[in-house]
Order: C-alpha cells, then sequence, then structure tokens
C-alpha cells in the first residue's frame, strides 16, 4: 500500500471511530440536562439540591474514567496483536474492578451523602434537596462505572458504536422515566436520581452483556480473578494521578476567576461551557487515538515476535491491520491539529453571537467576547494535548504521562495564584486583562506545558511499549 492510500485509510478510520465517540460523549451531559429541566419546574430550591449534589456525582464518576482509558489501551493492544481471548479477558477484569468500585462508592454515598455535602456550606434546605437526589443516584453508581469498562473494551475492539447505541437509548429512557418518577410518583428530586440510575443501570447491564458474549466467543472466562482485578487496579494508578491534576488545574482556574469578581465568574462559565464542548471534539480524536495507537503496538509487537497479527474484519469496524506507529501517530497528530484550527476558526466568529445567546448582560458579553477569542487561538495547541494523551494512554506509556500532568500543573497553578495575588495587591490592574491572562494561562500555557512535554516523548525515537 502507497504512503497516500495508507494515509487515508487511517484518516478514514479516525473518523470512524471518533464520530460515534463523540456522539457518545454528548449523551451524557443530555442526561444531565433532563434531570436539570424536569427539576426546574419544582422550584428553585430543588434545582439548587440537584446542582450541588450533580457536581459531586460527576467529580466521582470523572476520576473514574481510568476504567474506560485503561481497558481500551489493554484490549486493543491484545487484539492488534491477535490474542482475542486475553483482550476479552482483560476487558471482564476491568468490568468486575468497575462494579467493585461502584459498590463501595454507592455504599459511601448512601452512608454519608449528607456530611459531605455539608462540606460545601450550602444552605440546610439545599443541602437536604442534594441528599436525596445523591442517595437516590448512588443505587446507579455500578452501572455508571460498568459502563465506562465495558466502553473501552469494546473500543478496544474497535467497536464504537455500540457504546454509542447504550449512550442513545439510555439518554431517551431517561425522559419519560424521569418524568414519572418525578411527579405521577411523587418522589421529587430523588425521583430524578433514581431515574438516572436506573437508566445508567439498565446501560451498563447491556454493554456488559455485550462483553460476556465476546469473552464467550473467544474463550474467555466470565469469572472475576482476585489477580486479574489487582493487577487491572494497580496499572490503573498513573491514570488517576492524571485526572487528579487535570481536576486541580480545573479548580485552580475557577478559584482564580472568582477572586476576580461576579462579572469574571460569570463570564468563566460561559468560557468554560464553550472549553468543554470543544473539548468533547478533541476528546473524541483522542479516543480514535487510543484505538488506533494501542492496535498499532500490538501488531507491531506481534510480528516482531514472528506471531501474525490480527487480520481484522468489518465486524469491528477494522479494515486492515495497521502496524505502523510513527504513521498512526502522524496522521493523529496531523487530523488533531486541523480539527483544532477548525475549532479556533469557528470559535473566533461566533464570539459575539454566543455570549448574546446566553442572555449574557453587557459587561459580561464584552468580556466572554474577548475571552473566547483568546480560547479560539488556544485550541490548537490544545488539539496536540489532547491527541497525545489519547496517544500515550493507548501506548500504556502512562507513568511518563502522570509525571507530565503534574509538571503541567506545577506550571500553571502559580500563574493562577500569582494572578489572584496581583488583583488583590494592586486593585487598578483592569480585571479583564488579568482574566484574560488567566485563560491563556489555561488555554495555553498549560496546554503547551502538557503538549510539549508528550510531543517530545513521541518524537524521542524511543519505541513505545507496553510497562
Amino acid at each position: 500500500m502507497s504512503t497516500t492510500s495508507r494515509g487515508r485509510s487511517i484518516d478514514r478510520q479516525i473518523r470512524a471511530y471518533a464520530l460515534p465517540s463523540l456522539a457518545t460523549l454528548l449523551a451524557q451531559p443530555l442526561l444531565v440536562a433532563a434531570d436539570t429541566a424536569m427539576v426546574g419546574h419544582l422550584g428553585t430550591l430543588p434545582l439548587a439540591g440537584l446542582a450541588l449534589a450533580s457536581t459531586l456525582l460527576s467529580t466521582l464518576v470523572g476520576l473514574c474514567v481510568f476504567l474506560a482509558y485503561a481497558t481500551t489501551a489493554a484490549t486493543g493492544t491484545l487484539v492488534g496483536a491477535g490474542d482475542r481471548r486475553a483482550a476479552a479477558s482483560r476487558g471482564v477484569e476491568g468490568i468486575w474492578l468497575a462494579a467493585g468500585i461502584g459498590c463501595v462508592l454507592g455504599a459511601a454515598l448512601l452512608l454519608f451523602a449528607t456530611p459531605v455535602l455539608e462540606l460545601f456550606n450550602a444552605e440546610p434546605s439545599t443541602t437536604a434537596q442534594a441528599a436525596r437526589y445523591l442517595r437516590a443516584s448512588a443505587v446507579g453508581l455500578p452501572g455508571m462505572l460498568v459502563v465506562l469498562a465495558a466502553t473501552g473494551t469494546l473500543r478496544g475492539f474497535g467497536d464504537t458504536k455500540r457504546p454509542l447505541y447504550a449512550a442513545t437509548a439510555g439518554a431517551v429512557a431517561n425522559i419519560p422515566l424521569n418524568f414519572a418518577l418525578i411527579y405521577p410518583a411523587g418522589l421529587g428530586v430523588a425521583g430524578a436520581g433514581l431515574g438516572t440510575a436506573l437508566s445508567e443501570t439498565g446501560m451498563g447491564g447491556w454493554l456488559a452483556f455485550v462483553v460476556a458474549r465476546i469473552a464467550r466467543g473467544s474463550g474467555a472466562s466470565l469469572a472475576p480473578s482476585r489477580r486479574g482485578i489487582l493487577g487491572a487496579l494497580g496499572q490503573s494508578w498513573p491514570l488517576i494521578v492524571r485526572t487528579l491534576c487535570l481536576r486541580a488545574s480545573i479548580l485552580a482556574e475557577i478559584a482564580a476567576a472568582t477572586s476576580l469578581g461576579t462579572v469574571a465568574l460569570a463570564t468563566n462559565q460561559i468560557a468554560m461551557t464553550v472549553w468543554q464542548f470543544a473539548a468533547y471534539g478533541l476528546d473524541s480524536l483522542a479516543m480514535a487515538a487510543q484505538i488506533l495507537i494501542s492496535t498499532a503496538i500490538g501488531a507491531s509487537s506481534a510480528a516482531k515476535d514472528g506471531a501474525s497479527p490480527a487480520q481484522q474484519d468489518g465486524s469491528d469496524g477494522r479494515t486492515e491491520m495497521i502496524g505502523d506507529v510513527p504513521a498512526v501517530l502522524g496522521r493523529c497528530l496531523r487530523y488533531g491539529v486541523i480539527t483544532g484550527i477548525g475549532l479556533g476558526v469557528a470559535l473566533a466568529a461566533a464570539s459575539v453571537p454566543i455570549p448574546a445567546a446566553m442572555g449574557a448582560e453587557s459587561a459580561v458579553r464584552s468580556l466572554s467576547t474577548g475571552t473566547l477569542i483568546v480560547i479560539a487561538c488556544c485550541l490548537p495547541l490544545a488539539s496536540v494535548a489532547y491527541i497525545l494523551d489519547g496517544v500515550l494512554i493507548g501506548a500504556q506509556d502512562t507513568r511518563r504521562l502522570a509525571w507530565y500532568m503534574l509538571a503541567a500543573l506545577f506550571v500553571f497553578a502559580p500563574i493562577a495564584w500569582m494572578i489572584m495575588a496581583v488583583h488583590s495587591a494592586y486593585p487598578d490592574v483592569p480585571g479583564a486583562w488579568l482574566f484574560f491572562a488567566l485563560w491563556a494561562a489555561y488555554g495555553g500555557v498549560f496546554m503547551a506545558a502538557r503538549a510539549g512535554t508528550m510531543l517530545a516523548r513521541a518524537r524521542s525515537g524511543k519505541p513505545f511499549g507496553t510497562p
């Protein structure tokens, strides 16, 4: 196959994996949006409780995203090497691990929901509503985490469509289910939590069934293995560190924005919302990179060992074996940069209408427009960071990734603190300048630190490999 044809083939596979992954990512905000719309009709107090509880719940689930990333990389590498039985076993172990963590976290929320929520210093009535939602949602935590692990497993097998089907079905079923539990059943905000929990449990159950069928077909055992589960947990700790660093950077950014005043904080909500939606697109490309890189490494490793890498068929979405890691890396980066530039241009063009569409007041609209232009300039750089994040996860080079993310946090956090200090010591400095500097630091410096360290690793010439 010529270089041009090979590049086009990789591009087609990137699109084939990224588009369903993007749609799957967007399904979760739809679940939250459905809860918000229905609970909003109950009044301000239940809505405030929902906001507090859903923030805590989404943080817990976000910290467990390693369940998806680790299983994608592990199963993808084994599938690329042609060992589907071992790949299925890794997926089964990941699902058992997810179910166990979900049960522990769910039990903890049932027992300690109120004390944990009281740490946020909300009004007692708001805390009571939040606790009702959180306890009802807690029963769905095992299902939520199983969804992550099963989705990661199926992505490793090159299947991004069935996770999309599950996410779509769950989002659609969640609407009438929540309505019935909130209104006719009279459960109020707890009905919203229970409806979402049941939807997530149904999604997790179906995806686990799909993985079980793959495992049975490949001859893998469905029984939990203590050694396998502990091994999966041990290999996941670098991804936990990575996620904690990412969350800490967001908290540092929000803390700095809060210190700059009400207008800056309101603007930050608009800016962060736009950033997160752009991140969905870049995340979907990163997931495609995870799949392709892990498969390429597995195929390359099998070829070096004299084995026959799996020739992929149409059943899992791959039409040919790709074992050229540098080629896959180069095409993923190229596709990511093009996407980042496209998103940046589109955001710059929409920097005026977006704040207006969100009903922002004049001062917020003005600050938002300038901030969105700053973000637009940062998106091409952010695309490199996101893609390389997926590349290193797919290559199971997660220990280095954890150190790189920690280094990036140590670069950004002092800048956020310095912006707060300048605002406090020199109140005459325009807050808009400091706010632009904050987003330039987050979208530019923080992303540059991430992209620079990971790019140096990718371009070092040292082969990727599993630890």
